[in-house]
């Protein structure tokens, strides 16, 4: 428009510019594709858009040389002097579009600009997938440094840096995986669950990440902090770390598993309440203890830690001056709380900045969203949700406690994953809508406040149907079991989910989630990332999700998913398309993710404890497995034994490779191989039959049986070839 406007005298200008600015806008009109005649291919695209006959004898009449400036439409120009001609040229057939009639027609734009929902209420949205192929993804976050890079942890202890072009660097942000303390069974909440940039990492280079440890048969969870690599920006100096905090757990679960900071630049700490069922320790529990730091919120100042102590208590924490609780304590009364974020704010008005939203995962009846505040009691045990839990404790006039935004019942879901309060620019009318998942139903919901009231209004979200979705790059579907929530630097909004919630199975996807119903202007939205000097292999994106035309019947019931056996790999899942019944049953999470039932779920408040059950091994799937050395397993080298038909038995070395090697040390959960080994090297299995012979792979098969071999149990060597590899967490280089 400047440009343009830039060659009208002072005369035409002062009568034009008008004109020249709403033609031009035209293009971003939701309605473009009717004014340019768009839809069908088989005509050519206007250069104008189609104008109504009143309105455009008015411009004709004033401002015709504009329409010069506009278009190089020979057959236009040649009309130029010929009103009733020109105006019949730039019509449309079907008058109701034709600009500027259409912006007063009330059928066209009575839900104009609104998210558009079904028939019962249920706002519709779409996808745009971002990464794939990883193994539970628990988080991903940004350094707020101006690259809008953004890093993405899996729970098994690695962290991937991204490009803002969507590649991977091939070489980890951070591998701390044989620290980490996991397993490859689904439901195992123990792992890596977090990380998180320093407010100050651009110039400090400081990040902290949340894991599971076990020192001398103790578990514990560990926040600790690195500095980036002097030499490398993609990459942590793994030999700079520093235990800022560690805390015993009882138990294997509840494990909390947030980290933040706050705009005080305070650490906010988010802890289970130590596991098992009911927070059975001491005589009210560790959550309502304010002398132990299981069941909380803590806030540490870690500001200028590099002499002295390596935290500090923020002066204003509010339990600081008493003797009975630990100062490090912000709030307390949470079960465990699995993802929270602080609120951006309105981005005009700044309103609601600074409030801290939590998921809090319920027991046996309800999950809750709570906003925390500080040196409040947020009731477990004494409460769930809105409802009394232990009832001698809720009756407690001293307890004055804070309910929760939200709850809901476990019919609907099991175990709550909380998010965001979206911000962002590209999908404006989602402002302030508060947008949260359940992991064990796969739902995704909204909360959204009605500020004469101050309540939250609910709003479910499914997936957009028609053609709602129906733009390039988009998608209508996800994996079920929806891990974490994410926002890019830009403040756009994510989700983390998974087909197989196994700390082993490569199956997690991120997803950029986008409302079509209204876009930001073009350019709007636009960043210019800062510089990033790259090291490391780049790795480029490929989606793999694809749109679904027809969806599925709303409310499909959802089947038990069987857990992963050691090595294996579990069949995958098929996306999630929109509604789900909340009576489907799943296995739960890292960090406190909910029942993990084995056939039949017991109905809510029924059953025993639903999280940290030890489950009988489930037999091993075709093409499962196993390292074993010196009659044991081997971890990371071993023979190769594989799970064919029921029995295990060993892989001939004849055409064995790296290739092949590197199969199974994927499936085992180990990014590298380093050798594929021959001639019986880690010992022969003479007491198992020879399986699977001529193995030859590609290296991207998904398991040994998917790679050209000879029939099973067909062979023509002995036990003193039987294969073996050597797998690793690192890439290892010859020097």
């Amino acid at each position: 428009f400047y440009r343009l406007s830039a060659h009208l005298d002072e005369r035409t200008y002062a009568a034009c510019a008008g004109h020249l600015q709403d033609l031009l806008c035209q293009e971003c009109s939701p309605y473009a594709a009717h004014l340019y005649d768009a839809e069908d291919p088989s005509t050519p695209v206007r250069t104008i858009p189609g104008l109504c006959q009143d309105y455009c004898m008015q411009v004709w009449q004033s401002c015709r040389s504009i329409f010069r400036s506009l278009s190089a439409d020979p057959e236009l120009i040649a009309l130029e002097n010929n009103m009733a001609k020109f105006c019949r040229y730039l019509s449309l057939e079907d008058t109701d579009y034709c600009f500027p009639h259409l912006l007063a027609n009330q059928n066209l734009n009575q839900n104009l600009g609104l998210v558009t929902a079904d028939a019962e209420g249920c706002l519709q949205l779409c996808l745009v997938e971002v990464a794939n192929g990883l193994r539970n993804p628990v988080a991903m976050v940004h350094a707020n440094d101006g690259t809008h890079r953004f890093f993405i942890a899996e729970q098994v202890g690695l962290v991937w840096t991204y490009l803002p072009d969507g590649s991977r660097l091939e070489k980890p942000f951070l591998n701390i995986s044989e620290a980490v303390l996991t397993s490859p069974w689904e439901g195992d909440e123990r792992g890596f669950l977090c990380i998180v940039f320093h407010p100050k990492f651009k110039f400090n280079g400081k990040v902290y990440v949340y894991y599971s440890v076990e020192v001398r048969y103790e578990e514990r969870i560990r926040i600790s902090e690195f500095r980036i690599s002097p030499t490398d920006m993609n990459t942590l100096d793994h030999g700079s770390e520093r235990i800022i905090l560690e805390i015993e757990e009882p138990a294997s679960n509840h494990n909390g598993g947030e980290l933040l900071f706050g705009e005080d630049e305070y650490l906010y700490i988010f802890t289970g309440d130590g596991g098992m069922a009911g927070d059975p320790f001491g005589t009210f529990g560790n959550a309502q203890n304010k002398s132990a730091l299981l069941g909380k919120v803590l806030r540490i100042d870690v500001n200028n830690n590099d002499r002295g102590p390596l935290y500090r208590i923020p002066p204003d924490n509010p339990f600081i001056s008493d003797p009975a609780a630990r100062p490090e304590v912000y709030a307390y009364g949470v079960r465990n709380m699995w993802r929270c974020s602080f609120d951006r704010g309105d981005p005009q008005t700044k309103e609601g900045k600074g409030r801290l939203f939590c998921g809090d995962v319920g027991q046996n009846k309800y999950e809750e969203v709570d906003i925390v505040e500080k040196g409040k009691n947020y009731g477990w045990r004494a409460r769930e949700g809105f409802s009394c839990y232990d009832k001698k404790l809720c009756t407690n006039s001293s307890l004055d406690d804070v309910l929760p935004i939200y709850a809901y019942p476990h019919k609907m879901g099991k175990s709550v994953t909380g998010g965001y309060v979206y911000r962002g620019c590209e999908s404006p009318n989602l402002n302030g809508l508060y947008i949260f998942g359940d992991f064990m139903s796969g739902r995704l919901m909204s909360l959204k406040e009605d500020r004469a009231t101050g309540e939250w209004q609910y709003s479910e979200i499914c997936m957009g149907t028609g053609q709602t979705c129906m733009f390039p790059g988009l998608i209508n579907n996800y994996y079920q079991y929806i891990i974490s929530f994410a926002e890019d630097e830009a403040g756009e909004l994510y989700f983390l989910s998974t087909g197989v919630p196994s700390a082993t199975a490569p199956r997690g996807v991120v997803y950029k989630v986008v409302d079509t119903s209204r876009r930001a202007p073009p350019g709007k939205c636009r960043v210019e990332p800062s510089p990033v000097k790259v090291k490391s292999k780049r790795i480029p994106f490929v989606p793999k999700e694809k749109f679904i035309m027809k969806t599925p019947t709303p409310n499909p019931r959802l089947r038990t998913t069987t857990e992963a056996p050691w090595g294996g790999v579990p069949d995958p899942r098929t996306p999630r398309t929109p509604a789900v019944d909340g009576a489907g049953r799943a296995p739960p999470r890292p960090g406190d993710r909910a029942r993990a039932p084995t056939a039949a779920a017991p109905e809510p408040g029924k059953g025993a404890e639903k999280r940290g059950q030890r489950r009988k091994k489930k037999p091993p799937v075709n093409g499962a497995v196993r390292l074993m050395r010196q009659g044991r397993r081997g971890r990371g080298r071993g023979r190769v034994e594989v799970f064919v038909d029921g029995e295990w038995g060993t892989v001939c070395d004849d055409g064995w490779s790296l290739p092949a090697a590197a199969v199974v040390c994927r499936q085992l959960g180990f990014p590298y191989a380093v050798r594929a080994t021959k001639k019986a090297e880690f010992g022969a299995g003479t007491s198992l039959r020879i399986l699977l012979d001529d193995v030859q792979c590609s290296g991207q098969e998904r398991t040994l049986l998917e790679c050209s071999h000879a029939d099973v149990g067909t062979h023509n060597c002995s036990h003193e070839e039987d294969a073996g590899v050597e797998c690793s967490r690192e890439e290892v280089t010859d020097w």
